[in-house]
Formats: structure tokens, C-alpha cells, sequence
């Protein structure tokens, strides 16, 4: 299999996608941010200095995968139909553990944008809690669904 970003002389180039067909698209990426319990405490009891981490850092997952096309340079700009963003507490983490969806109708795929959304909404979670703990590890960022085009459907093993 060829790397389709880069020409014959092996320069980075936008892939055209004119010719692809429209069809639905969706992916799901998943990732998380691991912290101590007291910080996670600090975040689901709502006492969190900087306010609704969760509700924040959902929002900027949403806004990234919108943005996505302007962070990542070969990546095409896309008619985004959905994004889905799920933060969830877990204690045995313990951390919050991050999921985001998006859909298109489009010519080529949305894993990128799933991705972006993950690793923004984390990059957020951290940012509005490290002055409580610098320590925490964001980690395990990746693609679990994938489906739609000619490559058709991907899902991670569990």
C-alpha cells in the first residue's frame, strides 16, 4: 500500500478526492486523561476554580473537529453533519475517559476530525485543572470506528 499524501518525487501534496464519490462517513476516536482521584473528585463535584471542565472541554472537542482542516495540513475542509463528544468519570482510571463521533456526507473520511476533537477536549480538561495537579497523562488517543468510502468499515479490536 502507497502513502497517498506524497507525489511520484515524494512531496507532500493534498490528495484530490474530485473523483470519489459522495457517501456517509462517520468515526469515533477515543482517548483519556489520567489523573489522581482528588483531582478527578474535583472535576465531578463541580469545584473546579476555572468552572464546568466537562462541559468546557466538550465544547472546544466539538470546535476542533470543526477546525481540523485548519490544524492539520493535507487534511480536506469537510461539510461536518455531527460531532458527538462523551466525557466520562471513571474512578478506576481514575481519569476521564473521552469519546468523540463525527459524521459527514462527504469524499473522504473523518478520522482526523474524531482525533482532533479527542485531543483537544483532553488538551481542555488539562488545561482547566493543572494548576491543581501538572502531573497528568493524556494518553491512549486512537481511531475505534471507521466507516464509509471505498475502504469501508474499521473497528478496533476491544
Amino acid at each position: 500500500m502507497s502513502l497517498t499524501h506524497f507525489d511520484d518525487q515524494g512531496h507532500a501534496h493534498m490528495v484530490d478526492v474530485s473523483d470519489k464519490p459522495v457517501t456517509a462517513r462517520i468515526a469515533t476516536a477515543v482517548g483519556a486523561v489520567r489523573m489522581g482521584a482528588e483531582t478527578l473528585a474535583l472535576i465531578t463535584e463541580g469545584r473546579a476554580k476555572k468552572g464546568d471542565v466537562l462541559g468546557v472541554a466538550r465544547l472546544a472537542g466539538i470546535m476542533a473537529a470543526k477546525k481540523t482542516a485548519d490544524l492539520i495540513p493535507l487534511c480536506h475542509p469537510l461539510p461536518i453533519t455531527k460531532v458527538t463528544l462523551d466525557l466520562t468519570p471513571d474512578p478506576s482510571l481514575p481519569g476521564i475517559r473521552v469519546a468523540a463521533t463525527v459524521k459527514t456526507g462527504g469524499q473522504t473520511g473523518v478520522e482526523m476530525e474524531a482525533l482532533t476533537a479527542v485531543s483537544v477536549a483532553c488538551l481542555t480538561i488539562f488545561d482547566m485543572v493543572k494548576a491543581v495537579e501538572k502531573s497528568m497523562v493524556i494518553e491512549a488517543i486512537h481511531v475505534t470506528l471507521k466507516d464509509g468510502g471505498k475502504s469501508g468499515r474499521f473497528e478496533a479490536a476491544p
